[in-house]
């Protein structure tokens, strides 16, 4: 057999942990009767800032953040892209076919996007763009969804982009089991109005049909399948599942009992993806499967959060700081953080009104990259109705600075946060046993030059030294 293909399904944030209680929980799962075929190997980030557009990039530039210096979605690319590639560009540049479907600060797309099978970028792009252009319906109905619930999830549906994506179905490839599945949905969140926060879970079941059909049809030598639907359970959900992690749990019982198995749930689609995922190796062996975290998650506050503060109106914000509306642009972020490029002549009137932003008296943060391009942190829990504004010394109301108070309907903070230790696992559909797992964590740095040596790509010398994983 030619050169071992390979499928890298990135599974956010997800540790062992989660994947040994799901196996405990449904011992009929794919997941449970399959983990002894597969290599496990834990992993560690080595990176100062854990989260995950920090912590993905080092994984797929072989760099760390010292290094590749991302903080923020929506900051200019151009010199790390030229510095330090992603895995994919490499690759795609040495004549290896390869898709990339939503991995982290994978827009703008390549400007030659001929050696791609396909390519869809994450869903902090500014715009639906895509390859081949049938998923770009997909990718536009995608990015509105993700823009609608970034905290607290929308009860609308966008109509325009719901009807273009149904009109696509066939292309798309979107199966009648999976829209079934989304109508039972739908019906479960008019009997019980909580269960809207599972539409998050939903776009990634929408999406895996997607890339499924291109896997099938376009046969890539390597290809990457981003997830976050499990990450976001386990961030707001972990005091339920796990209220004894907590020396301090605030949560009352009726909270943990409504929201106790959201996780589960979500690894439940994981495992229906791992079905097809296995069953696709296994008909295509050329293929071996990794399904990698960049780093993990543990328990961290057991705290409600009722309420956050949030920039809502962003105009009326950027006008308190003195900018009209041609000088500053808008790029996606994570909610609560927004971010802007700012117009060179305005920069240091900018950088001056966000070093006077307080917040109850406390200096609210923000950091600037190149090119203009700023973040502002905002998420303030339970401050109440007498929070306190003052930009450039005047003080403000929330109206007046273009803020709000948003109540939190789940009452979920992050009751779980990032930790550096991820995993690795591999499932080889022709090895009788899975090879024994390094005996310290795989540093992840180490993965994109494994990955590039195992295709023949030459390794840059700011890499590290690879491992033979594949």
């Amino acid at each position: 057999m030619s050169k071992r293909k390979i499928l890298f399904f990135e599974l956010n944030e997800v540790p062992l942990r989660i994947v040994r209680q799901f196996c405990g929980a449904a011992p009929g799962s794919t997941l449970a009767k399959n983990l002894h075929r597969m290599r496990q190997i834990r992993t560690q980030a080595p990176d100062s800032v854990l989260s995950p557009w920090i912590t993905w990039p080092t994984l797929h530039r072989g760099v760390d953040d010292a290094v590749h210096g991302l903080r923020f979605f929506g900051q200019d690319l151009t010199e790390v892209d030229a510095r330090y590639p992603p895995l994919w560009r490499l690759l795609a540049a040495h004549g290896v076919k390869t898709g990339v479907f939503g991995s982290l600060h994978s827009y703008p797309m390549p400007e030659d996007v001929r050696g791609y099978a396909f390519y869809m970028p994450d869903t902090f792009a500014p715009a639906p763009d895509a390859h081949p252009d049938t998923l770009a319906v997909f990718q536009d109905f995608n990015l509105t969804m993700a823009r609608k619930s970034a905290r607290n999830v929308s009860r609308d549906v966008p109509g325009k982009g719901a009807f273009q994506l149904l009109r696509a179905i066939p292309d798309l490839g979107i199966r009648a089991s999976t829209l079934a599945d989304v109508s039972r949905q739908l019906v479960s969140e008019r009997i019980h109005d909580w269960q809207r926060i599972r539409r998050r879970t939903y776009q990634s079941v929408l999406g895996f049909d997607v890339f499924m059909k291109q896997m099938e049809d376009t046969r890539p030598d390597f290809a990457t399948f981003f997830t976050n639907h499990v990450a976001s359970a386990m961030h707001r959900y972990w005091a339920a599942s796990f209220p004894g992690d907590f020396t301090a749990l605030q949560y009352d019982w009726s909270w943990v009992a409504r929201y106790r198995h959201e996780i589960e749930f979500a690894m439940s689609k994981f495992d229906a993806f791992l079905t097809r995922l296995i069953e696709f190796v296994e008909r295509n062996p050329e293929y071996v499967l990794w399904i990698a975290s960049s780093m993990g998650q543990a328990a961290s506050s057991g705290q409600p959060v009722k309420t956050q503060l949030y920039i809502t109106d962003l105009a009326r914000f950027m006008t308190c700081a003195q900018l009209g509306g041609d000088d500053w642009s808008e790029r996606p972020a994570m909610a609560p953080r927004i971010s802007v490029f700012v117009r060179e002549s305005k920069r240091d009137a900018f950088r001056a009104t966000l070093d006077t932003f307080k917040v109850n008296g406390e200096a609210v943060a923000w950091e600037e990259r190149s090119n203009g391009f700023f973040a502002v942190c905002m998420g303030q829990m339970n401050l109440g109705p007498s929070a306190r504004i003052e930009i450039n010394g005047q003080a403000r109301s929330l109206s007046e600075a273009g803020l709000s108070n948003v109540e939190i309907e789940d009452q979920a903070g992050s009751t779980a946060y990032h930790v550096p230790e991820g995993m690795l696992l591999v499932f080889d559909p022709l090895a009788a046993q899975p090879e024994a797992a390094p005996e310290l964590p795989l540093d992840t740095r180490q993965i994109a030059p494994s990955v590039l040596r195992h295709f023949g790509v030459p390794v840059p010398s700011y890499m590290v030294d690879p491992l033979p994983l594949a």
